[in-house]
């Protein structure tokens, strides 16, 4: 990564801080530059996952190493994402952020948001029409059905090496695309941070800064310790080359509050900045930034008891434990888009019997939590990526 890249990429974050403050609700003159930006991001997004996803089970090889390296994944987001709720628990307990908040509730700001049952959510992943699903971008089933298109070239063998040949280079195509928006990067930190900063003053942040400040601390808790830990121990990264080499990533997360939208740059980074190989990204990545939400199951955590603090009752130890696999279970099939932890908030909050307007308190600094926990989703995903590949040399080198 060019050191003046980086350089650029701070320097819009905190230009579009300085134009936000001074600006205030008038900072929407530059919304068109982050919309153009999403836009491109968009534009990628689709035929990327889906090339990327095809590549990455082919080049596996066989199903052996292809249910391994599933395996490994899914383990990892599984195990960090029941940790990161019980430190969002923890952390609220702690904290308290639900106690002494004098905010009215009006029905007329509960958002509606459409609840469905876990078990139909993870049925839902499955498409019933695959060109649908590339046509209305959806993640989660796209993935489902690249990996058995993969899957199904692989078990073909020579007489579908065509089509295989076709997403290698649909792959290559889209790399080169994505190298030349991501260009784009720090005009798009500054379009899309300064409407925000512009739109939240203190007057809507300080009822709720003790939930803000809770999300942060479990946050930062969650990445420089465990994060940390995995990289040092399983994936053999100094923490501090990971961080300064996902940075990048993190600050569109932050600004886009998208790991899906954040997803062309996370592979980017990783693979230049982190040293980690395109068959492993390509498979670890897209996977990860549909179902590997650590920093929304933060704030399911730590949302669940501000809740109940707010409405004056206490959680047993076994609708904690509710909690903690409701939120787990409930990220599988939260779609990588702004807004999806709200959603996910309705289907925790049901699941201990609380009441779900709720939602309308933390509707209004939701982008500001959002932004937090994205951040946290796609630093997750990276981590993987990295503790996946080291996974996967250790086995190489044992097998030769």
């Amino acid at each position: 990564m060019k050191k003046s890249y980086l350089w650029q990429i701070l320097a819009a974050f905190v230009l579009a801080i300085i134009v936000g403050l001074l600006l205030g609700e008038r900072a929407t003159y530059v919304q068109p530059l982050g919309d153009l930006f999403l836009r491109l991001i968009k534009f990628i997004i689709v035929p990327l996952i889906l090339a990327t996803i095809i590549i990455g089970v082919t080049n596996a090889g066989d199903m052996k190493k292809l249910s391994r390296l599933g395996g490994k994944t899914i383990a990892f987001y599984l195990a960090t994402s029941v940790i990161a709720v019980a430190i969002g628990l923890v952390v609220a307990i702690l904290v308290s952020p639900g106690t002494g908040v004098d905010v009215e509730l009006k029905e007329e700001n509960i958002p509606s948001v459409e609840t469905q049952s876990v078990i139909d959510t993870l049925l839902n992943i499955i498409p019933t029409n695959p060109v649908e699903s590339l046509a209305t971008a959806n993640v989660l089933q796209i993935i489902f059905f690249a990996i058995f298109l993969g899957i199904g070239i692989t078990l073909v063998g020579d007489k579908a090496r065509p089509v295989e040949r076709f997403f290698h280079g649909l792959a290559e195509i889209m790399y080169k695309i994505t190298g030349v928006v991501m260009t784009l990067v720090p005009l798009g930190i500054f379009g899309l941070l300064t409407p925000i900063v512009g739109q939240y003053g203190l007057d809507v942040l300080m009822p709720l800064m003790k939930l803000i400040l809770a999300v942060l601390i479990a946050s930062i808790l969650h990445v420089a310790v465990i994060y940390s830990i995995a990289l040092k121990t399983l994936g053999k990264m100094n923490p501090l080359h990971f961080f300064k080499g996902i940075l990048p990533a993190a600050t569109v997360a932050f600004t886009t509050c998208s790991s899906s939208g954040t997803l062309p740059v996370t592979m980017k980074n990783t693979q230049e900045n982190l040293g980690v190989s395109k068959e492993t990204t390509s498979f670890v990545l897209p996977l990860g930034a549909t179902i590997n939400m650590d920093g929304t199951a933060i704030y399911q955590g730590i949302a669940v008891v501000f809740t109940a603090q707010y409405f004056g009752t206490s959680l047993s130890l076994g609708q904690l434990v509710i909690v903690a696999l409701v939120a787990t279970l409930a990220s599988i099939g939260a779609a990588g888009v702004p807004g999806a932890g709200m959603v996910m908030l309705t289907m925790t909050l049901a699941a201990v019997n609380l009441p779900l307007e709720a939602i309308a308190l933390v509707a209004g600094i939701d982008r500001i939590l959002d932004m937090i926990r994205t951040t946290v989703n796609i630093m997750g995903d990276a981590a993987a990526s990295v503790v996946v590949e080291q996974s996967e040399r250790n086995a190489e080198q044992i097998a030769a």
